[in-house]
Parts: C-alpha cells; sequence; structure tokens
C-alpha cells in the first residue's frame, strides 16, 4: 500500500468515476484501475462497485476514513518537517464575519503578506456562532469574530472591543433626536441582522429585557447589506460601530446614542486547542496578539 493508492480512491469516491479521477491526478484509467486492484488484493477485498455509477462498497467506506485520517497525518507531519527549516510558510484558512473581513483583515493581511509571503491565507466569510463550529471541527485554522462561549475545546485572545449602535440616515426623523430612549423605537422601522449574528442575539435580548417587540420589516445577512438599506432611508438598524466607521465618514449613516445599548463586546482570535500550530499559523497568532488595538480599530 502507498499514499498514490490511498489518493486514487479518495478521488474515485469524490468523482465516482474511475475516468475523472485519472484525470484530475494525472493517471491513465488503466492506472487508476491497476492501483485500485492493487489495493483490493493486498487486503482481500472488494472495495469499489465498479456499475455505473462508481461507488464505494461498505468495507471501501471503511477503508476510505482510515485512507482520509492516514493522509491527514501525512499532510501534518510534512508541515512538521517543513517547520524545522524556521522559514514560516503554509496556508491558513480564516473564518470570519463579513464585517471583520471587509473592515479589519486587509489592514492586517496587508502587513502580514508583506513581511511573510510564503504563507498563503483563505478567508471564509460565517456568523460568529459558525467561526466556534468551524474552528472545532477542523474546518478553519484560525477565526477572528465575537468571542461568544466559554469553551474548553478553543483558545481565545481579546484583540479588540465592538459596540453595537443605532444607525440611521441623516434623513430619518430620529437623526435629529438627542438620545431618545429604548422604548421610542419600538414604532420605528427596523432593519436587522440576521438571528444567527451576535449583533442580532444582543439586540433581542435587550428589547426582550425591556418587554419591547421591536418592527422589524427586513432580515439581512450582513452589515453591509444593512448599511446600504439605511442609507436609503428605508428604515434604522443596530449594527457594528466598527463596521460603519466609513459612512460616517462620509455622513451618509448618523449614529443616534441609545444608553440600553452601551455595551461593549470582545472581538478576538480563537483556535483549536488540540490541534497543531504549524509556522504559518504560529507568526499569524504572534502577529495579531502583538498589535496594538488602535491596529484593528480605525478612527472616524
Amino acid at each position: 500500500m502507498n499514499i498514490s493508492q490511498l489518493e486514487t480512491l479518495i478521488m474515485i469516491s469524490k468523482t465516482k468515476s474511475f475516468r475523472k479521477a485519472g484525470e484530475l491526478l494525472n493517471l491513465t484509467q488503466p492506472a487508476v484501475s491497476a492501483q485500485i486492484k492493487s489495493l483490493e488484493d493486498e487486503f482481500r477485498t472488494v472495495l469499489v462497485d465498479r456499475n455505473q455509477p462508481v461507488a464505494l462498497t461498505d468495507r471501501g467506506q471503511v477503508f476510505l476514513e482510515k485512507a482520509e485520517q492516514i493522509l491527514d497525518i501525512v499532510e501534518e507531519l510534512k508541515q512538521k518537517l517543513s517547520d524545522l527549516e524556521h522559514t514560516p510558510q503554509g496556508h491558513i484558512v480564516l473564518g470570519t464575519t463579513t464585517s471583520i473581513a471587509i473592515q479589519i483583515l486587509p489592514r492586517i493581511l496587508s502587513y502580514f503578506q508583506d513581511q511573510f509571503p510564503l504563507i498563503k491565507t483563505t478567508i471564509q466569510s460565517m456568523p460568529s456562532s459558525q467561526i466556534y463550529q468551524n474552528v472545532e471541527q477542523g474546518m478553519v485554522d484560525i477565526g477572528i469574530g465575537y468571542l461568544i462561549e466559554n469553551n474548553p475545546q478553543v483558545h481565545s485572545t481579546v484583540l479588540y472591543y465592538d459596540t453595537f449602535e443605532l444607525v440611521v440616515s441623516p434623513l430619518h426623523p430620529l437623526a435629529d433626536k438627542t438620545i431618545p430612549t429604548l422604548d421610542s423605537l419600538r414604532d420605528v422601522p427596523l432593519i436587522m441582522l440576521s438571528p444567527d449574528t451576535v449583533g442580532r442575539r444582543f439586540i433581542d435580548d435587550v428589547f426582550k429585557a425591556h418587554d419591547i417587540e421591536p418592527h422589524i420589516i427586513m432580515e439581512l445577512t450582513s452589515s453591509e447589506e444593512v448599511k446600504r438599506m439605511v442609507e436609503i432611508n428605508l428604515g434604522a438598524a443596530i449594527i457594528s460601530r466598527q463596521s460603519i466607521l466609513r459612512e460616517l465618514r462620509q455622513g451618509s449613516l448618523k449614529v443616534v446614542a441609545i444608553p440600553e445599548l452601551e455595551v461593549t463586546h470582545p472581538v478576538g482570535v480563537i483556535y483549536k486547542s488540540s490541534r497543531y500550530v504549524n509556522s504559518a499559523m504560529q507568526q499569524f497568532l504572534d502577529d495579531l496578539r502583538g498589535m496594538p488595538e488602535n491596529r484593528f480599530i480605525s478612527s472616524e
């Protein structure tokens, strides 16, 4: 048994075709067939059902699970050996919210990639609650989002603090009001983030604590979408202050101070506590932790 045979079996499980697997692995179809036949002979079992579409047998499925684990171990071994060269390199998958990806990461990554060109990054946008799940499952190497859990499976470090603000168009009736109360929002049309976001959960809790049923006219998945709707005066919204700094400078949005919303929320970096931290991850984590808070927070 060799690594190439395991890679071939995994590719067949994904493509359900000997021909397609060969094309993706730069192997001829006879070579693919020979590799699988060799595996089956060595383990004295049938791993692949050759009927169309091609599929793994029940024994093949058991074999596949272990094959993937073996390849993960081999990849980790390669990374550890590479780390011995003392040159940070590798690939980092970052999971973060849309607003952080747009507002915060460009400033961080522009510096980081200039200093460490051998480290490549992939960014995946998702709600903060999903960041934790993806970090735990190994789908994301490093998460940057609101720290909402005390989870023994992950390490976390606070990078900065954010708040959620009521924002309106300069043409909105609330734009000229001085410190309205939360109760005055009962009948105000609100554009809200989706229920799976940290901001929305916080807002829902505040309204519930004050026995207020908000007048929600629209729910959107990202702060960028919310801002555009507020700018054209379709309603008011409560979103992250960090996500609206550019619009505040431009004058297209205005903050309306609501005392009940004056709560700070930690934003930080998280990664799985039990995973091997390669040189790329370690360098990225060290740089993040070493940055002053004003590196993340823009001035207005």
